[in-house]
Order: structure tokens, then C-alpha cells, then sequence
């Protein structure tokens, strides 16, 4: 009997913002050797379903209930929905992933978009690792990290101050327009910034946790070693194949790419250095 590829779940945000990068990832991975089960909310794969998309041998799709009928709608309570997405997303989830082995066997471990943290304490509960996929910059992860870690009084005392210029380790020096507005006390999405501390925690709760970015190091290599503790890895850009490596000229949605290399040594490492991936 021949070695099992991993079998990665892949959670995602119900937003096509985040929907996108993480579809193409999933193809990626499913290209050098793993299994993926791409899960989102009931209502998106619904919709996804309804584009009648062709996808590779490996890529299976799975749905979690997000705690709505009909999925978020900009005349809806944000905050109601997130904290809905968090109670009911978290059952519905665990529930999946304890159906592993009925569908396509057990996960070998989850990887999990912006904006849905609950999702690795999910996984951790069920004894399975964790990856975050962070879908931006890795800039901008940084920037959330030092403001949990040092830098948020001073931040939030001064980002309306465009003569405000701030030094954080790894990167340039970033006047006030350059900050993410989430970080100004005068946003109205409070939803933010507690989410995003959350997955700092989440991070800071691991040991020698990584983090796929959509980058690729020669772009952004300082930003990607900001973080000292936090393994930062660049699997971008995520964007078509097509338009990229020409390696599926058929890929022509948005979303393809990444770095080989990285997801070659990330599919290897969940797959117990069994597999001989040829890429």
C-alpha cells in the first residue's frame, strides 16, 4: 500500500476576497501531491456550485453552517454576524472534521483564512495542527502584531497626525496614511480589530507557528522575517495560473500562483516527509 497523500482542510471567510486566494491555494496544493477539502459557508459553496467551475482530481468541497439563512448583507449587523459565524461555525466544523474519515479519510491538518479564528482553536480541541493562510501583505500582519505588542498607545495617539511618521522592526518608516484604518479609533468596524487580535493570540498560543502569506519571498523578504516568532512563509502571488507560470492555462480566474518551492516544503512537512513530490 502506497503512501497516503495529506489531506488538508482548507477554511475559508465567506467573502470573495478571501474565497478567491484560497481556491487557488487549494489547487495549488492539490498540484504538488496533497488532498484538499475546501470549506466555506453554506450559502457561498452555494453560490460557488452555481458557477459550474471545473476543478482538479484531489479538490473536494465541504460547507460549514455560518449561523445565517442567507450569509451577510451590508444592511445586516456585522457584529451580530460574526459573533453567529463564531458560535454556530465552530459546532458545524468540529462536526466536519469528525467526518473526516467518512469523506475522503481523516485531515492531516487545517489551514484557516483571515477573519475566522475560532477556527484553529476548533482544530487544536480536535487534536489536529493549524496553519493560518494570511491572505494580504505580510506588512500588514506585522503592523497588527506590533500594535498588540508595544506600539498601540503610541498608535492610536497619533495615527490622525499626518506629520506621524513610525519605525516598527522589518519594515520602511510609515506616516499615518499608511496605517490600516481599522487601527484608528474613529472606525466604525469594531469587529476588527478584536478579530485580528485574536488570531495574534491564536499564533501566540502555538509553538513555532508558521503562517502562509500571499507573497513570495524575493518581494517582501523583510516583512517576512519581521516576526521573530512567527514563521512567516510566501506561497503568492495568488493569482491566476494563466497569467503567471502558464502551468494550468485553463486557470484563468482570479487566484492562481504561488511559491512551488514553499508549498512543495509545507506539503512535505504535514505529510511526514513521506512524499517524493516532483515539481
Amino acid at each position: 500500500m502506497g503512501v497516503q497523500p495529506p489531506h488538508i482542510l482548507l477554511v475559508t471567510f465567506p467573502a470573495q476576497g478571501h474565497i478567491n486566494p484560497a481556491l487557488q491555494l487549494a489547487k495549488r496544493l492539490v498540484a504538488v501531491g496533497a488532498r484538499v477539502t475546501f470549506a466555506t459557508s453554506q450559502g457561498a459553496k452555494r453560490r460557488m456550485t452555481r458557477a459550474g467551475t471545473n476543478h482538479p482530481k484531489g479538490l473536494y468541497f465541504a460547507s460549514f453552517d455560518d449561523g445565517s439563512e442567507h450569509g451577510f448583507r451590508p444592511s445586516d449587523d456585522i457584529d451580530h454576524y460574526f459573533s453567529e459565524l463564531w458560535r454556530a461555525g465552530s459546532k458545524s466544523l468540529a462536526d466536519l472534521i469528525c467526518q473526516g474519515p467518512k469523506n475522503g479519510g481523516p485531515f492531516t491538518c487545517v489551514v484557516y483564512s483571515n477573519l475566522v479564528p475560532w477556527v484553529a482553536k476548533v482544530a487544536r480541541q480536535l487534536n489536529l495542527p493549524s496553519t493560518l493562510l494570511w491572505n494580504q501583505s505580510p506588512a500588514l500582519l506585522d503592523i497588527f502584531y506590533y500594535y498588540f505588542n508595544g506600539y498601540g498607545d503610541t498608535i492610536k495617539k497619533n495615527i490622525n497626525d499626518p506629520s506621524f511618521s513610525l519605525k516598527l522592526p522589518g519594515l520602511p518608516p510609515l506616516e499615518s496614511r499608511d496605517l490600516p484604518s481599522f487601527l484608528n479609533p474613529r472606525n466604525t468596524h469594531a469587529f476588527a480589530l478584536p478579530v485580528n487580535k485574536e488570531h495574534i493570540e491564536v499564533l501566540d498560543e502555538e509553538t513555532n507557528p508558521k503562517v502562509l502569506v500571499n507573497t513570495f519571498d524575493a518581494l517582501e523578504w523583510d516583512a517576512l522575517n519581521s516576526i521573530g516568532k512567527f514563521k512567516l512563509v510566501g506561497v503568492g502571488p495568488l493569482i491566476p495560473s494563466a497569467f503567471l507560470d502558464g502551468k494550468d492555462p485553463t486557470d484563468t480566474s482570479f487566484g492562481g500562483g504561488s511559491s512551488y518551492q514553499n508549498l512543495h516544503a509545507f506539503v512535505n512537512e504535514i505529510g511526514g516527509g513521506a512524499l517524493s513530490l516532483d515539481i
